[in-house]
């Protein structure tokens, strides 16, 4: 199933990651992992922040997802499901209106 997460990084930390010349190794692998079907990356309330949509396979699969992402970078992560317009039509033409 598709998921959309909200990821902003702790300051600190990224600064201290960006400082030791590591961050782009640490989120090359990380997105090399998750093989996300879009990411987008801004700043929210003065913080680095990034917008990603992934393939979730089950519930179980959500630590995989979210822990490098708490481990790697002290980042608060929201999660959400969500769907394309494709999926959308499809939702709508089960409701048998």
């Amino acid at each position: 199933m598709r998921a959309l997460l909200e990821i902003t990084m702790d300051t600190e930390t990224a600064n201290r990651l960006i400082s030791d010349g590591v961050v782009a190794e640490k989120f090359d692998r990380i997105m090399g992992d998750l093989k996300p079907e879009a990411a987008y990356f801004f700043v929210r309330d003065g913080r680095r922040s990034q917008i990603i949509v992934v393939d979730v396979a089950d519930e179980a699969s959500l630590p995989s997802v979210c822990e490098p992402f708490w481990l790697e970078f002290n980042a608060d992560v929201d999660i959400h499901l969500c769907m394309n317009a494709d999926d959308m039509r499809a939702g709508l033409g089960r409701l048998g209106h």
